[in-house]
């Protein structure tokens, strides 16, 4: 199938009739929703779909997912999503696949999940939240709703990202880290955009394991907030956060020991 194929959307059972879709044991799967198995470079996936999933109206599922058993995507959902376009210094050209909900999770109404994706077992995807192309998500974590979770960032198990936050691409979460709302994360010292003299260097920030950081914190590219660290809201971090710290200010500056 050549690129220049236009993409065509499918009910459930069109899919099914085309050979596209496997459904293992019963799932509920709206009338309304859209799936769509060819990408942008014209390579067609089946979607498979696991017992007691839920595939909400109006939700839009792209070829190469996979949905486990008793997740949930909710109505006007977008799953698998390729990406197309200049993004990260390259191209991305429109190539789908190896998208992954796990058994348990939901995936509420307006979220978008772009192919790559992997969200764990029982997590939740809030309303409005955006994955980009690969991002990993570990089980039993709760991200929020209005996030934007850029590429390639990998967050542990038993997160929590609140509301209304940016993870900026390749970030690193450890596991039981605790984001609070509206938190910034950034991962270009020199803002470099599209020179094609130069190309950024970029040092995403990391959580370690436990670490918390309280809502409005802005954390600057290279940093590493320390395993069991608390971050005060509000806070501007512009050097690392030693492990077991209590830190807050603007800059944010130790002062003390968490319990």
């Amino acid at each position: 199938m050549s690129n220049t194929t236009t993409v065509q959307e499918m009910t459930a059972s069109e899919l099914e009739r085309a050979g596209l879709l496997h459904v293992e044991g019963h799932a509920v799967i709206s009338r309304f929703a859209l799936f769509v198995p060819v990408d942008e470079l014209g390579t067609t996936r089946p979607v498979t779909i696991y017992a007691g999933a839920v595939v909400g109206p109006f939700a839009v599922v792209h070829g190469g997912t996979t949905i486990g058993e008793q997740a949930r995507v909710e109505e006007h959902a977008v799953v698998g999503k390729p990406e197309l376009g200049y993004a990260v210094r390259k191209i991305r050209p429109g190539a789908g696949g190896g998208t992954v909900i796990g058994a348990g999770v939901t995936v509420r109404s307006g979220a978008v999940v772009y192919a790559e994706v992997g969200v764990g077992v029982n997590s939740m995807v809030g309303h409005h939240t955006l994955l980009r192309t690969a991002v990993q998500v570990g089980a039993d974590t709760q991200l929020g709703h209005l996030l934007t979770v850029e590429r390639d960032t990998r967050i542990g198990r038993n997160v929590r990202c609140s509301p209304g936050s940016h993870i900026t691409s390749a970030t690193v979460i450890a596991d039981r880290v605790f984001l609070g709302a509206g938190v910034r994360t950034i991962n270009d010292k020199t803002l470099t955009w599209r020179d094609p003299h130069r190309e950024p260097v970029l040092a995403p920030p990391r959580f370690e394991a436990g670490a918390k950081v309280g809502s409005g914190c802005v954390v600057l590219a290279g940093v590493t907030v320390g395993e069991r660290a608390l971050v005060g809201a509000g806070s501007v971090i512009t050097r690392d956060i030693p492990p077991g710290a209590l830190a807050f200010g603007h800059p944010a500056a130790v002062r003390g020991e968490t319990l």
